[in-house]
């Protein structure tokens, strides 16, 4: 799954993954609403979005990886916290959970939300 455009909320698209990717996201979905708890979840572009005034995160499921994005400015400035990852402008791509720094994970999305 690349995206996924007939999910029409962000349960049903988290609903249709196998459960490893389904707890791996559930958990950067809750990491993302404890950081911005004003954010609206909505589907965008066929992924889980997370909007908040001032920004957004967005998470998806795609063939070979899962994704988590954010302000690119936030990612460029972890860089190096995130060690051997694959790490786009404003995504972070992993296979397992087990591969994200948690506690980097959750100040990015703290700092991204505006919080630090």
């Amino acid at each position: 799954m690349v995206t996924d455009k007939l999910s029409k909320d962000v349960g049903s698209y988290l609903e249709k993954l196998p459960a490893d990717r389904r707890a791996a996201l559930e958990t950067l979905r809750a990491m993302i609403l404890q950081a911005a708890p004003e954010a609206q979840e909505s589907m965008q572009y066929g992924m889980p979005t997370f909007t908040y005034p001032g920004g957004g995160f967005a998470l998806a499921a795609q063939k070979h990886y899962l994704s988590l994005y954010m302000d690119q400015d936030v990612v460029e400035n972890h860089r190096a916290e995130l060690g051997g990852l694959s790490i786009g402008k404003s995504c972070i791509r992993f296979k397992r959970l087990e591969q994200l720094p948690l506690d980097t994970i959750q100040a990015m999305l703290e700092e991204a939300a505006g919080q630090k």
